[in-house]
């Protein structure tokens, strides 16, 4: 299995953070088995757009909570890694308190 786990929404609440706060939030490097998605589906146009990341960070967005890592915006990323055999990405992690 490439995640964790695979959900259908957020557990956490809703952080209320920018995209200019995510995009101070320096990149660490993250095991793609150590993380949940928090969305079921995906396009395939984006996961194949060879300029996907061209409007959006080139970072995913992590948010920790309770322990978990929640992957909430870069799954089209992770996938691409995960197909490239690479077993972690560089991401931006948000802890939010619960």
């Amino acid at each position: 299995m490439i995640f964790k786990a695979v959900r259908d929404g957020a557990p956490y609440p809703d952080h209320h953070t920018t995209l200019k706060a995510w995009a101070e939030i320096p990149p660490r490097p993250i095991r793609l088995a150590d993380l949940i998605t928090t969305k079921r589906e995906l396009a395939l146009d984006k996961l194949l757009a060879e300029d996907s990341t061209f409007y959006g960070d080139l970072f995913p967005h992590v948010v920790e909570y309770q322990g978990s890592l929640y992957l909430e915006d870069g799954l089209h990323r992770a996938l691409r890694a995960a197909l490239q055999q690479r077993n972690q990405i560089h991401a931006r992690v948000l802890v939010v308190e619960g």
